[in-house]
């Protein structure tokens, strides 16, 4: 596993990230849940809401987080309910010092209510419009999600570490 941390990750250097982009907040940074990575709301100084996410370090190459970023600009193009980054300064990837981070519009949303049959075929539809988009793009940088390397390999690995006691 990678060592990480976000210990130069500030409330300076997060407004000195943001003022780069020629975004400046006017209310404080309201930390938002997030697995690995590091995320922000905020409001700007024209009353506009954003979220800035800084990517966890060592996690995806700048090439990676940039093919998801198309990605979500072109499912976004194609009407299908997506937050895309918000490109600035002709890109959607930023760096400052060892930190990457992208823009983002601040989008309410709602509960998902799993036993509302129009609500599941709402999402089935989306789902199937976006399988139908990525079918025409060629991922080269994202790994390929298979049964192999997901089930597979690990089951393998398991089975003869020392992690799981034998009765296991």
């Amino acid at each position: 596993m990678n060592a990480f941390n976000f210990s130069g990750l500030g409330p300076d250097s997060i407004l000195n990230a943001l003022e780069a982009c020629d975004i400046y907040p006017q209310s404080g940074l309201l930390a938002l849940n997030s697995y690995e990575n590091r995320v922000y709301q905020f409001l700007d100084d024209d009353n506009v809401r954003w979220v800035v996410k800084f990517y966890r370090p060592q996690r995806w190459s700048d090439q990676q987080i940039q093919e998801e970023h198309d990605f979500a600009l072109e499912l976004h193009q194609h009407d299908i309910p997506v937050v895309a980054p918000k490109p600035l300064q002709g890109k959607t990837l930023h760096h400052v010092m060892e930190h990457r981070f992208a823009l983002f519009p601040s989008v309410g949303g709602r509960q998902f209510e799993i036993d509302n049959l129009d609500q599941i075929e709402w999402a089935g539809r989306f789902l199937g419009r976006i399988h139908a988009v990525a079918k025409s793009t060629n991922f080269t940088h994202r790994p390929t999600i298979d049964a192999l390397s997901y089930l597979h390999e690990p089951a393998e690995h398991l089975a003869v570490s020392e992690l799981l006691p034998g009765s296991l």
